[in-house]
């Protein structure tokens, strides 16, 4: 398993490069843009776990939370917490 903060400067340095490398071809630059979603959208959810540590809230980190902070940013995040608070 990874140390918190070297899974931090991988997520982060994946994400330089592929802000700074970039793609020419529209495709390739979608799958850039979702991808760098992704990475930012699993980096979240790491944060906000690491916060919450002395609340009990976990939300866990798969390709389906991270999707949905990805593409529906601070509201997807709130709203997996309400599902993980109330549902769950």
């Amino acid at each position: 398993m990874l140390e918190p903060w070297l899974l931090l400067m991988l997520l982060g340095a994946v994400v330089v490069i592929l802000l700074l490398v970039g793609a020419s071809v529209k495709p390739l630059r979608l799958i850039g843009q979702v991808g760098v979603r992704l990475i930012v959208g699993a980096l979240l959810l790491f944060l906000l776990n690491s916060f919450t540590v002395m609340t009990g809230l976990f939300v866990p980190i798969n390709g389906v939370t991270a999707s949905v902070v990805a593409f529906l940013g601070l509201p997807g995040m709130l709203l997996l917490v309400a599902v993980q608070h109330f549902i769950l």
